[in-house]
């Protein structure tokens, strides 16, 4: 039986296995703290010590942390894997199974935007396709506000934007 911090961390690493791209820190609490498997306490001391032990990378934007499997983590899973129970890797199987479009959606149009030395803002918004970028602008905004917008916007019409620039440019 595997204690159930190990557990925790096993968890969050088979879920990053799941899939080619990073998942946001509230796509995975969600999850495991639904099926209830650990409070957000212990699941946070989990991700801290994943991370530190460098299992897991964390990347932030002005709205989500991601989170993504490093070489030394898939190897640590793949030697420790059987240690989670089949019921919770076929659950694991069964959510992505049921919201692999939406959670592979989430992921494919990044924005984020901060604050340059000028004192402008820029916003970096960002539209991928698996693990490539199609697409990076960066724009430079008078005020935090105005790079919020923009980035708002971005999630809502990445897909037009990009086939405009396309067809513009080809």
């Amino acid at each position: 039986m595997t204690e159930p911090h190990t557990l925790i961390k096993l968890i969050v690493l088979y879920m990053l296995d799941k899939v080619d791209f990073p998942l946001t820190k509230a796509q995975i609490y969600d999850f495991i703290l639904e099926k209830e498997y650990a409070n957000y306490f212990a699941l946070t001391q989990a991700t801290y010590e994943l991370t530190e032990g460098g299992l897991i990378e964390s990347s932030s934007t002005h709205s989500s942390t991601f989170l993504s499997l490093t070489d030394k983590g898939r190897e640590s899973l793949a030697f420790f894997k059987n240690r989670i129970s089949e019921g919770i890797r076929n659950e694991i199987n069964e959510y992505y199974e049921e919201n692999h479009q939406s959670i592979a959606n989430r992921m494919s149009v990044m924005t984020n935007y901060y604050r340059t030395a000028a004192g402008d803002y820029v916003a970096d918004l960002t539209a991928r396709e698996k693990t490539e970028d199609l697409i990076n602008i960066k724009i430079n905004m008078p005020t935090e506000e105005s790079a919020q917008a923009i980035c708002e916007h971005w999630r809502e019409n990445s897909s037009d934007i990009y086939s405009f620039i396309l067809e513009k440019l080809l």
